[in-house]
């Protein structure tokens, strides 16, 4: 079994040890503490952050990792989204450890063991897993936050699965996040937004409006519209209307999983995680349906940049905590 490189340092972040550990923990400590969010969370059980480069998303993620107790803590499951392979599934890593410029991560070589064996799983090979960025832009937060602890890693490359299929996953890895010394990591970014993307998705007024939603690229927007209702505030209404859907409470997770579905079908946002997403809610169903009350909460929300023409373009990032 082989070692998985730090494939992505150096370039999407820095592979300078002193300088990543630094960034890190300059980016948790600018979390502010509010009544509504005094982090670490208790019972956190999981966080959905970000996975673009650091000088990005980086400090929208350390929102999510700041909710974490690392106490008792030994295994930490995280779900990417696959960018350059089709898969129908989800994947496994054949690897034993992954590096990181601040500490290596084991991997849970028992638990991936025991997930191979339902037969349920594919498997990565070394390019697949090198070049899938989603996972690795994690792993050095991760390691910061259980800094000196010994856990050990369960990565998850989920594919264009269905809501059938993500039911299925969540169902089956509920067991495994429902252990208190397990954790689980969904990596998602929000809204890729402009003609780069191929998505150009735009809400014309305030969204109270009954006027329905169209493709810049596609209608005549006068500027007069855009000064009135901006692109970067139609995406914002676009992320948060998501947002607010898998806020639990007071949604449960099977009407959360629903309703986000029937969201993106609708939208087309271009939520890169929206698998991973719905493999978390079919585990949280799960879990749910034998009495425990999930709740999942936003803490951060952001844009790459603040899209004014058709001609600009930007990425979301969104954090949030699950506690049950």
């Amino acid at each position: 079994m082989s070692i998985r490189q730090a494939t992505h340092a150096g370039s999407w972040y820095t592979a300078n040890r002193q300088k990543l550990d630094s960034e890190l923990a300059t980016n948790l400590t600018a979390v502010d503490a509010s009544d509504d969010f005094n982090p670490p969370v208790k019972d956190c059980k999981a966080i959905i952050a970000p996975h673009a480069g650091y000088s990005y998303s980086g400090p929208a993620a350390a929102w999510a990792y700041k909710s974490i107790d690392p106490s008792g803590i030994k295994r930490v499951f995280i779900l990417g989204p696959s960018h350059h392979v089709y898969l129908d599934t989800c994947a496994l890593s054949m690897c034993k450890e992954y590096e990181t410029p601040i500490g290596s991560l084991p991997l849970d070589l028992e638990t991936v063991s025991e997930l191979r064996k339902t037969g349920q799983f594919e498997d990565m090979d070394i390019t697949t897993d090198e070049d899938e960025h989603s996972i690795e832009m994690h792993l050095p937060y991760v390691r910061k936050i259980f800094e000196g602890l010994d856990i050990s890693v369960v990565p998850i490359l989920v594919g264009a699965i269905d809501k059938d299929k993500e039911i299925a996953f969540g169902h089956l890895l509920a067991p495994y996040l429902a252990r208190e010394d397990t954790f689980c990591v969904i990596s998602s970014d929000f809204c890729h937004w402009g003609t780069r993307f191929q998505y150009t998705y735009y809400y014309p007024d305030a969204p109270s409006t009954s006027k329905p939603p169209i493709r810049l690229g596609r209608a005549a927007v006068t500027s007069a519209n855009l000064a009135q209702h901006p692109i970067h505030k139609s995406i914002e209404v676009l992320d948060r209307e998501a947002m607010e859907l898998l806020t639990m409470p007071p949604a449960t997770a099977v009407l959360a999983h629903h309703d986000f579905a029937d969201y993106l079908t609708r939208t087309k946002n271009t939520i890169c995680g929206r698998h991973p997403i719905g493999v978390l809610l079919g585990a949280l169903s799960k879990i749910e349906s034998e009495g425990r009350e999930p709740s999942l909460k936003w803490v951060r929300y952001e844009q790459s940049s603040a899209c004014m023409t058709v001609h600009d373009s930007s990425v979301s990032y969104a954090s949030a905590y699950v506690t049950f």
